[in-house]
């Protein structure tokens, strides 16, 4: 990783100054993106926004900034945001301070800002080494997602395209998602709609999906496999119900688009799971009843109560080795098994050993 310091003025630093609200925030003559298009908008609050021009007009020392040098010859903020920001909206006339805005400032007072001279390390890498400085350097102030520090190494037309149909406010991706129940959680402009789409497409791979397509000149690839893994869930479960939006479609979807689902018998399984209080997870139900694996349904356990009155009518033994065990060397199974309609109830409980409770339950 290639890091040199550089010590640059106030006044050049906010040439061309400009906060286009969602759609970004520039400066240093256009060549610096101080907030990458569809991000999160960090503002600081009043008194945080006041101590850095307190800083300043002290002469005081501020804290470095981090550039990353693009491809381009542009430049994208690493960390600095708030801290620029707040300079740019003060000398904009954006706020005052002490009752006094910067045009209300002498000559003297003005310039005295305008040369103070910022410490920026310029940051040039591998898509590794970036990766990695970022995550080391995101340890205060407001702090990044995952997603947001990837975009911010994988800058390219790829991820311009694909902000614009994933990051921003109503997107396209926000509207087929929730057109007839929301079948995606989170917000686009914290990049977690971007984010899923990745997670769905590659099996989790994003970082190397991401540095596939960097230079690619759309996201029309990951558009359309997001359009069809939705398509594909409402045909599937006809019935909306509010925990589909926790369900994960694209991984269902990459195990089971080619198989012949009948939607009617599945959804009268999962109205029968809704109503069984022993599923705790509700939305767990979805992969359930493709994959039979009861892992997503988070079946109730039994209580310390039921536990303890099955180990005392066994008298502490394994209902199975018949050897005597510490309560909390046993554990609680049910005699009837729940995929064979065995409730979670005192009458279905039994205690057994550890090695004997694992090897039924194929654990």
């Amino acid at each position: 990783m290639k890091i040199e310091l550089h010590r640059i003025p106030i006044k050049k630093v906010i040439t061309g100054y400009k906060d286009s609200a969602e759609e970004g925030v520039t400066a240093y003559s256009g060549k610096l993106d101080i907030r990458p298009k569809y991000q999160r908008e960090f503002v600081y609050k009043e008194k945080q926004r006041n101590a850095v021009i307190e800083t300043i007009k002290n002469s005081f020392p501020l804290n470095v900034m981090y550039w990353m040098i693009r491809e381009d010859g542009g430049y994208e903020m690493l960390d600095g945001q708030q801290r620029t920001i707040s300079i740019g909206q003060y000398i904009n006339g954006d706020f005052s301070l002490h009752e006094r805005y910067f045009h209300n400032l002498t000559d003297e007072e003005q310039n005295q800002i305008l040369d103070y001279e910022l410490m920026i390390y310029f940051c040039e890498g591998t898509d590794k080494e970036r990766l990695d400085w970022f995550r080391i350097i995101n340890i205060a102030g407001e702090k990044l997602t995952d997603q947001e520090i990837r975009n911010a190494v994988y800058t390219g037309p790829w991820l311009s395209d694909a902000k614009l149909k994933f990051s921003k406010t109503n997107c396209a991706a926000y509207l087929l998602a929730n057109d007839g129940g929301q079948l995606v959680s989170g917000s686009p402009i914290r990049q977690e709609y971007l984010e899923t789409a990745l997670l769905w497409i590659n099996d989790g791979k994003i970082e190397d999906y991401m540095a596939k397509h960097q230079h690619s000149k759309t996201a029309d690839e990951l558009w359309g496999y997001f359009q069809e893994v939705i398509a594909w869930a409402r045909k599937t479960f006809t019935n909306y119900r509010r925990e589909m939006s926790s369900v994960q479609w694209g991984e269902l979807y990459n195990k089971f688009k080619d198989k012949k689902l009948n939607a009617g018998k599945l959804e009268e399984e999962i109205k029968e799971l809704m109503q069984d209080e022993d599923v705790t997870k509700k939305s767990g139900i979805y992969p359930y009843v493709l994959t039979r694996q009861e892992k997503y349904l988070s079946i109730r356990a039994f209580t310390d109560k039921q536990k303890r009155e099955a180990y005392e009518k066994q008298k502490g033994k394994c209902k199975k080795c018949k050897k005597h065990f510490e309560i909390e060397e046993m554990e609680a199974d049910h005699i009837k098994l729940w995929s064979e309609g065995g409730k979670t109830i005192a009458e279905n409980c039994q205690m057994l050993c550890k090695t004997d409770h694992r090897e039924k339950s194929g654990k």
